[in-house]
């Protein structure tokens, strides 16, 4: 007689990807923020990189983080060649390689993140435009020194942000030089977060302004995957707790 084989014996668990763009700054942050708690059994992360050039890994993917880092290449974003606080030199190969991310993640409706640069990124792909730079004052406020500053937002009622954090007002660490022109949103972009002073007002956050046709997406100013107590701050911990939802809820088509 030959003894039966339980499937399950046989079944390999297929844990579900989070893909996380390579970035050349501060990129361990990203990785140690989803804890082996929030990543469970089911969930790992994988990097997505020009260096690998990987993109077939692109489609096996549940969700995405658009990290922070280098300005996205002027010739792509329309911004000027020359600006204060320019980088020496640009990564238009990565530049290439996100957008290949973004609007796979669009189409297929993949959840997706993005932080910093990859909020201004979104913005430009929907054919936004973005500040060249804040200027000297805003940036006192805004660019990082030799650790991350520190400002308050105020939160759109009623919208995505506000409803995963549940807060209207809040403090948010912070480490740009640029950012998302208000006067120029992209394509069914709304913003959801804000600073504001007697300056004028800087964008903190982007949603999707029609949802009813679209993955999920959160994007943000700030870096929640290095902020000071990031376990008891609601712009972090709410939002990667959102994420980490939506990816596991993700089914592809």
């Amino acid at each position: 007689m030959i003894a039966s084989c339980p499937l399950k014996n046989n079944y390999v668990l297929m844990k579900k990807k989070i893909g996380v763009s390579y970035t050349e700054v501060n990129s361990l942050s990203y990785w140690n923020w989803f804890t082996s708690a929030d990543l469970g059994s089911d969930l790992e992360l994988i990097e997505l990189s020009f260096q690998k050039n990987n993109t077939e890994d692109i489609a096996i993917c549940d969700g995405f983080v658009l990290t922070g880092g280098i300005d996205v290449a002027p010739s792509i974003s329309g911004g000027a060649e020359e600006y204060p606080h320019r980088p020496e030199s640009f990564l238009p190969e990565r530049d290439a390689f996100e957008k290949l991310i973004y609007t796979y993640a669009k189409k297929e409706k993949i959840p997706v993140l993005g932080i910093c640069r990859g909020m201004q990124y979104i913005n430009i792909l929907e054919g936004g435009k973005v500040f060249d730079d804040i200027g000297e004052s805003a940036n006192a406020l805004h660019k990082k020194a030799a650790e991350d500053k520190v400002h308050a937002v105020i939160l759109e009622e009623h919208s995505l942000l506000h409803d995963i954090t549940g807060q209207l007002e809040g403090l948010v660490n912070s480490a740009h030089h640029q950012a998302v022109h208000p006067d120029h949103l992209g394509e069914n972009l709304m913003a959801n977060a804000y600073f504001s002073d007697d300056e004028g007002v800087i964008i903190e956050g982007l949603e999707y302004k029609d949802k009813s046709n679209t993955g999920f997406m959160i994007a943000v100013q700030w870096h929640p995957e290095r902020m000071k107590e990031k376990e008891n701050n609601p712009f972090s911990q709410k939002i990667k707790e959102q994420f980490i939802i939506e990816v596991r809820k993700y089914e592809h088509h």
